[in-house]
């Protein structure tokens, strides 16, 4: 009884002992513990890519903040709203058998203070920038995609990392097929490593125990011991670094590829932030330029019945005034529609409610009003004499000139320095480029399925173990002396490689597909580029062209005005001066707002608008153009 009692507290404290061994590796671990632990490692990998793929680091986080702006709209506002997920995941009443009492985590006080809840809150462009980057349902998806990049990389490495195992089982069993019948319990339990090689190459070594303790047959029991190891290396097929350890190498340059694709995507991102911003803006503009033209529509009108009713002007040009109102009207509802649509639309893109009540800040367009002052239209034109040397005479030769880059902006630069610089910086060719690398490896990976498989096995077995039959026999013992070994050699000729064979064709198509991949993304960029120097041009031109359009309106419509009251115009000339005031003023205010967005757009499809984790830009300086930047190279 004695030592059955010592074999049985030898299994239990060595039980205790193996558990409390694997504790920290299984389910001494809570689904917190488990999710912490994944975001520290797989924010490592995003830190360690930064830095290999860019040069540099920048905070990271897939967490949304719980004073989100559109959270802080529905709530300040009072939106109406269909769940409690309107509000975010942290909103949600959690379920049952939900595995963590505080995540998402609670909400926290947004900081509303005594806000008036009808407060109508104005934007500019860089809140709007910073808003999209923190609401945008797409953006935050772009970070989660690099998010879960890591994850997959972190389960790639996982293959090569030393891996272990255990389990540990107590069970009763009975055999009525003997005689005596046997009753009793068997304990076992198991411990292992393995670890594969970046050569291929994979070892794995065990130990396992069990005890055996009858209940019949006066109490036998008896323990066994039994360690093994074993090895297994490839000769020929699947040997190599580079064959074993490319999903490894894919996995890595995913996460650099997911953190390329982003930039690009930041970049693409605040420049369509900025032209609907602008657009909306605009539109705004336009808003203005109608109620003006209105209000003289209406004034025109009212003259005209004056003039109409003293004798001085045909009723039917009181009917062309009346009717000149009614379409300014229509013009200045619509301009105030369209606009509502846009800045509806633009308050989506943010991520934000189209009801929430947002206004955008109309000093962001006023600042661009600076592009008339840079871009002058020359006063003289064509060539000769005229009255006053300005102008030449009517009769005199005709000389059109073609624009010129004389009086271009900073970013209207040479197309080959353009072209040369994009293909420094845009990270999506990168991609690109990486991605005819992938597909090169990839035909050798092929390649090597077609060899034959040639593998090396051997395995070493020492003690034995125990079951109610051998109850009664002496305890096992580790004799590393008298084991059982074994050795193989397994050879696989390769006389059936049909799907080997044409997986290693179509390698050869999708190399070639890669490549004509970067060569379309090569010509789509030069394509791109020269339409932004175009646009570039085209909008400076217009700028200096409306400019005087709007002057030269204006004064036709103060100088018509003059002549109605003299009698000496018709309603008719008056009216079109309107017309061609309003159309000049929205065209006018559509070319500066072009050539803005030209400046950002060529800045972003060159791979120079640099945008950091808050959404905010840096622009482009045309004097550091050959710098290169720092740590950050293509494939």
């Amino acid at each position: 009884m004695m030592k059955c009692f010592v074999k049985h507290t030898f299994w239990w404290v060595l039980s205790i002992g193996f558990l409390t061994l694997l504790g920290p590796l299984w389910g001494c671990k809570s689904p917190s513990d488990y999710r912490k632990n994944a975001d520290e490692i797989s924010y490592k990998i995003i830190e360690e890519k930064q830095l290999e793929s860019l040069g540099r680091t920048e905070s990271f986080t897939i967490e949304r903040p719980s004073d989100l702006f559109r959270r802080r709209l529905v709530e300040l506002q009072a939106l109406p709203a269909s769940h409690p997920a309107s509000l975010g995941a942290d909103h949600l009443k959690p379920i049952a058998h939900w595995p963590e009492k505080d995540y998402p985590f609670a909400k926290e006080p947004n900081g509303l203070g005594d806000t008036e809840p009808n407060q109508v809150i104005t934007l500019s462009l860089m809140d709007a920038l910073r808003i999209g980057a923190a609401n945008s349902f797409d953006y935050q998806s772009r970070k989660e995609a690099i998010f879960s990049a890591a994850l997959d990389l972190d389960l790639a490495r996982n293959d090569f990392r030393t891996l272990f195992a255990g389990a540990a089982e107590s069970y009763y069993e009975e055999n009525r097929t003997a005689s005596p019948t046997q009753r009793g319990f068997v304990h076992s339990g198991d411990l292992s490593a393995s670890k594969k090689l970046t050569s291929g190459a994979e070892i794995s070594a065990g130990i396992a125990a069990d005890l055996v303790n009858l209940l019949s047959l006066g109490g036998a029991s008896s323990m066994g011991v039994t360690s093994d190891a074993s090895i297994s290396v490839p000769l020929l097929r699947g040997s190599g670094a580079h064959v074993v350890t490319e999903p490894l190498v894919l996995a890595e340059r995913r996460v650099m590829y997911a953190i390329w694709e982003f930039e690009r995507y930041k970049s693409e991102f605040a420049v369509t932030i900025a032209s609907d911003y602008l657009g909306v803006l605009r539109q705004s503009d336009q808003i203005r330029n109608s109620q003006e033209n209105y209000i003289s529509a209406i004034a025109s009108a009212r003259q005209s019945r004056r003039l109409a009713d003293a004798g001085r002007l045909p009723e039917i040009q009181v009917d062309q005034a009346v009717q000149r109102e009614l379409s300014a009207r229509a013009q200045w509802i619509s301009a105030m529609e369209t606009y509502k649509q846009r800045l509806d639309s633009f308050k989506t893109r943010l991520g934000l409610p189209p009801d929430a009540s947002v206004e955008l800040d109309r000093s962001d367009l006023d600042k661009l009003q600076v592009y008339k002052d840079y871009f002058v239209y020359p006063e003289a034109t064509g060539t000769g004499t005229g009255k006053d040397d300005k102008f030449p005479a009517a009769d005199s030769p005709i000389e059109l000139q073609p624009p010129s880059n004389e009086d271009a902006g900073p970013l209207e630069l040479p197309e080959d320095q353009v072209v040369k610089t994009a293909f420094e910086k845009r990270t999506d060719l990168w991609v690109t480029m990486g991605q005819v690398y992938d597909a090169q490896r990839d035909v050798i990976v092929k390649a090597d399925r077609l060899r034959a498989e040639l593998t090396l096995f051997g395995s070493a077995n020492w003690g034995s173990g125990r079951s109610l039959n051998s109850a009664r026999t002496e305890d096992a013992q580790l004799e590393f002396d008298e084991g059982l070994f074994s050795a193989l050699l397994h050879l696989d000729l390769p006389l059936e490689r049909t799907a080997e064979r044409n997986a290693y064709r179509k390698s050869y198509i999708a190399l070639e597909e890669a490549v004509r991949t970067l060569q379309e993304s090569e010509d789509s960029i030069k394509l791109s580029l020269r339409n932004q120097l175009r646009s570039l041009l085209e909008s400076r031109e217009q700028v200096k062209i409306q400019a005087k359009a709007v002057n030269v309106a204006e004064k036709r419509q103060k100088s018509t005005k003059m002549f109605l009251d003299a009698g000496r115009a018709e309603i008719r000339d008056l009216l079109d001066a309107q017309d061609a005031l309003l159309s000049a003023q929205n065209q006018l205010t559509a070319s500066i707002v072009s050539y803005r967005i030209a400046e950002l757009s060529i800045q972003r499809d060159m791979g120079v608008l640099q945008v950091d984790e808050t959404g905010l830009w840096k622009e482009f300086s045309p004097e550091v153009l050959h710098e290169t930047q720092s740590g950050a190279e293509a494939p």
